[in-house]
């Protein structure tokens, strides 16, 4: 559990703030973990900072393209350059795989570094569908390994604060929960956000930050899915509207966009009040509502963490992870992602060229 420290709390006529601090300070590892990083884009830009923030070094990098390899090395001060991953991934130094590519090469990178005993930390989507997951996860079961997706909101610190809160019962019982992720892509429709043969489409771009905040707050994993669906002109899911419901009777709605900016937005409520949090990738306040009767209502506002320590936060958590051998119960929070993201797909009819030759 991440520790907190409590730094301010101020009260008004109708809402009360409390603050809490995340102390960079209080969440060390005892170890040195040597991390290889496959790929060089825009995220891995972000990483390698967060990287040489916590450690102060990064041991490798990989990328067949020599330019942009040589170029990254260079920037972030990583040690030992790959123009193979497959070697890098074999480097007997490196400790955690970190895969930063386009997500259909996920399965194909995890299940090699998982072989070479290597713990793994991958972008969304992990993989593009439940039986690669579900591989890769039984491996990592087996060697006794870290695997871990790379959703921010796993582990920022807000969430930690309201789901203690919900714990305590401030909310009541959770009924609802809505999520919406509306993402403005230029059109283009030989772009990989649009293109099939690379598992392209709103759903596994940015649909898994919306399921994985859905899943965060439902008690159990849903049962059953109604959905429709508008396809762009290559055949991938454009937008799309989605209702989860479980088995404890708690519904999640979720509305996706590849062409159509929407906030995002993220509300949970139970018969005792709502929370709503903005920018719930990345989430450090949340505005809560108790409902003490139909015509009352208190207003508090919980703020915790740094949004730009985001993966600062992901890298403590994986290292940590490794030093108690054990992720929290992360994974099966992502397996389940993984799983109700292929139902979806399914209920759509949307299936990807080469999942007919892979897993």
């Amino acid at each position: 559990m991440k520790a907190f420290t409590k730094l301010a709390f101020t009260a008004s006529m109708d809402k009360e703030v409390i603050i809490f601090g995340y102390d960079k300070n209080e969440v060390k590892t005892m170890n040195k973990y040597n991390w290889g990083i496959i790929g060089t884009g825009w995220i891995a830009h972000d990483m390698a900072d967060a990287l040489n923030e916590v450690n102060d070094e990064i041991y490798a990098a990989a990328n067949p393209h020599e330019s942009a390899l040589r170029d990254f090395v260079k920037e972030k001060g990583v040690t030992k350059a790959y123009f193979n991953p497959d070697e890098m991934i074999n480097d007997p130094n490196v400790d955690i795989i970190y895969v930063a590519t386009p997500h259909i090469s996920h399965y194909g990178y995890i299940k090699k570094a998982l072989l070479a005993s290597k713990h793994v930390f991958a972008e969304k989507a992990i993989t593009v569908n439940a039986a690669q997951f579900d591989e890769v996860a039984q491996l990592a079961k087996e060697k006794n390994l870290i695997l871990t997706e790379g959703f921010t909101l796993y582990h920022m610190p807000i969430y930690q604060k309201v789901l203690d809160l919900i714990k305590a019962g401030k909310l009541g019982q959770i009924k609802l929960v809505q999520v919406n992720f509306g993402s403005l892509k230029d059109y283009d429709p030989k772009n990989r956000f649009f293109n099939k043969d690379l598992a392209g489409g709103a759903l596994l771009d940015i649909g898994g930050y919306a399921t994985a905040f859905a899943r965060t707050f439902l008690s159990s994993t849903p049962e059953s899915i109604l959905t429709s669906v508008k396809f762009f002109e290559t055949g991938v899911d454009e937008q799309s509207g989605i209702i989860l419901k479980n088995n404890d009777d708690q519904m999640a709605v979720m509305a996706l966009s590849m062409r159509a900016k929407q906030p995002k937005r993220g509300v949970v409520s139970g018969t005792k009040g709502y929370v709503e949090i903005n920018n719930y990738p990345r989430a450090v306040e949340a505005d809560i509502t108790y409902t003490t009767s139909a015509h009352e209502e208190s207003h508090e506002k919980i703020v915790a963490g740094d949004s730009s320590q985001a993966l600062t936060y992901e890298i403590k958590d994986m290292q940590r992870y490794i030093e108690q051998g054990h992720d929290d119960g992360q994974l099966e929070f992502s397996r389940d992602v993984a799983h109700i993201m292929n139902s979806i797909r399914t209920a759509w009819g949307m299936k990807f060229p080469f999942e007919d030759h892979q897993a």
